[in-house]
């Protein structure tokens, strides 16, 4: 463990001392987003990034999740308003990318859309007004902190969204699921393992039918169990679209991840110092899509698909022609270029295996997508 390092260091240390040991999930979740020093929501985002995401390789990628959106579209009877809400929508740049193509392509589904960016930052929703200005003027774009009251039709999606939920860890030791807490011992944050700090998280692996071995140590990720109800509620008619890394639960929790897979991103180098530097480096969890899809159903939502983003991102090409690729007037330079990154989203070995896609539906017959058609 390491010394007290950073503002936010020194704030935890206070609040242990003052009402006892917290949860991981407590100290992951202030590193990630106290007001104001964690790492998402801090009031500087000119800081270097530790990761790269789908969006800031081409914008291919939001082109073609257009075109799945549009489907939704026709799918629901071409609605009047589509409510189209992007979680965790950051400084909004997917967003662009999509009301940009949508714009451009398909007029009268750009017309229907009511884009909703909701983003817990208040620095990055602020960001968004200079991305995103001619699409606010129009009424196609709006921001928020929290998810819609109610969507009558449309889709609620999101990319890397849970990976970056505060998570419990937890390991079974002497045959008993017992939780880590981080406690302080002189100016070093430490570990210790204790009973569960909530019943739920029992229920977590039982619901799931996951019993993890001796000395093995998992995340719980009860945030997204509570958030992917939310969602369903509010949903009154169309799809939950999720694009993260992970995997289902029999694979997440096998032999090969005796440690979990929670890591540490700081200034581009991984890790498992989880102290190294509070509300300075990204803390983030494989994503569990069982669980999505478990606690999804208790509020009405189905399986549409399960698929890697290789999978969904070719089937969605093809279904253009392939035409997304190259943006209108490109050169042949720009052509090899956009031809090369979308590569990269599909690459077996990086994003494109890595990634999954899950859709879920409400309220409608089962719809078969163009992004799940077989390659």
């Amino acid at each position: 463990m390491r010394s007290l390092r950073t503002p936010l260091a020194a704030i935890l240390a206070e609040r242990i001392e003052s009402r006892g040991r917290i949860t991981f999930a407590e100290y992951m979740d202030a590193c990630l987003y106290h007001p104001e020093h964690g790492y998402y929501t801090k009031a500087d985002q000119s800081e270097r990034r530790d990761y790269i995401t789908s969006v800031d390789v081409t914008p291919v990628f939001g082109r073609l999740l257009t075109r799945q959106f549009h489907e939704m579209w026709t799918v629901l009877g071409r609605p009047q308003p589509f409510m189209l809400v992007e979680a965790g929508a950051g400084t909004g740049r997917l967003a662009k990318q999509i009301l940009d193509c949508a714009r451009e392509s398909c007029g009268e589904f750009y017309s229907a859309t009511r884009y909703v960016g909701v983003e817990r930052s208040a620095a990055r929703r602020t960001a968004q007004i200079p991305n995103l200005e001619d699409h606010i003027a129009s009424g196609q774009f709006c921001s928020s902190d929290e998810l819609p009251a109610e969507i009558p039709d449309g889709c609620i999606f999101s990319n890397e969204l849970f990976d970056a939920f505060a998570v419990h860890r937890v390991q079974r030791a002497n045959e008993e699921l017992r939780e880590i807490y981080v406690t302080l011992a002189k100016t070093e944050f430490r570990e210790e393992l204790d009973p569960l700090s909530s019943i739920g998280i029992a229920e977590y692996f039982e619901a799931q039918g996951i019993t993890l071995r001796e000395g093995q140590m998992a995340e719980v990720n009860l945030s997204a169990c509570n958030w992917i109800e939310d969602a369903a509620r509010r949903l009154n008619r169309g799809f939950v679209l999720t694009i993260d890394y992970g995997d289902e639960a029999q694979r997440l929790y096998d032999e090969r991840h005796m440690r979990g897979t929670l890591l540490a991103y700081d200034r581009h180098r991984v890790g498992e110092d989880f102290y190294r530097s509070p509300g300075a480096q990204d803390l983030t969890a494989h994503v569990n899509f069982t669980v999505l899809d478990l606690w999804g159903a208790r509020d009405g939502l189905t399986p549409v698909g399960f698929t890697s983003q290789t999978n969904l991102l070719l089937a969605l090409a093809r279904h253009s022609n392939f035409a997304d690729l190259e943006s209108a007037g490109a050169n042949e330079h720009e052509k090899m270029a956009a031809r090369s990154q979308f590569k990269t989203l599909i690459h077996p070995e990086g994003m494109g295996e890595t990634f999954k896609v899950l859709i879920q539906q409400k309220g409608i017959d089962s719809a078969n997508l163009a992004g799940f058609q077989p390659l």
